[in-house]
């Protein structure tokens, strides 16, 4: 059973839970990633979540996620997961952090997280794992705002939230190319 780390609201790991588990019955607030990776064009690497995932399936979103487990410290979890997912590492820079709910209703699962906000550069071609990404994409920050305005209905709703913040997870001009 794969476990997530239960953290209060400033962060602190308070506990761990099974993973389906900590987003049953309103959720258990736990600790998280999202990783936003940008090629030298400032484009956005999305993926649309594999049919099979146990929510928010078939909706776009931000390159990768995921939970660091127990004993991981969220940097090497967030590299570990983003080649399960996508085949490739690159370095990752810790943002911000968010605290935010979202709740599916196809699953009747909720997301309740203390998220690390990463990013990243890469400009090689990513290998997904199809059980993890029904599909990928680089696409422009302005494109991509333009199309989570006219159909928010078909991206998750922390990528909705940090679709805004998109032009600050630009990593620096100096860091252009792959790491």
């Amino acid at each position: 059973m794969e476990q997530v780390t239960l953290v209060d609201r400033n962060g602190r790991r308070t506990g761990h839970s099974e993973k389906v588990a900590a987003h049953r019955d309103g959720g258990a607030l736990h600790l998280a990633f999202s990783i936003f990776v940008f090629n030298r064009n400032d484009e956005l690497l999305l993926q649309r979540r594999a049919g099979s995932k146990y929510h928010f399936a078939r909706l776009w979103t931000n390159t990768c996620c995921g939970h660091p487990r127990p004993e991981e410290e969220v940097l090497p979890a967030a590299g570990r997961r983003l080649e399960e997912e996508f085949g490739f590492t690159t370095a990752l820079m810790d943002n911000f952090h968010l605290l935010y709910e979202a709740h599916d209703a196809r699953s009747q699962l909720t997301e309740k997280e203390f998220l690390h906000v990463l990013s990243g550069r890469f400009d090689g071609t990513p290998l997904p794992t199809p059980a993890e990404i029904g599909a990928w994409r680089w696409l422009g920050v302005e494109e991509i705002l333009r199309e989570v305005a006219n159909h928010p209905d078909q991206f998750t709703p922390w990528f909705q939230i940090l679709a805004k913040r998109l032009p600050e997870l630009l990593p620096p001009q100096h860091d252009r190319g792959q790491f």
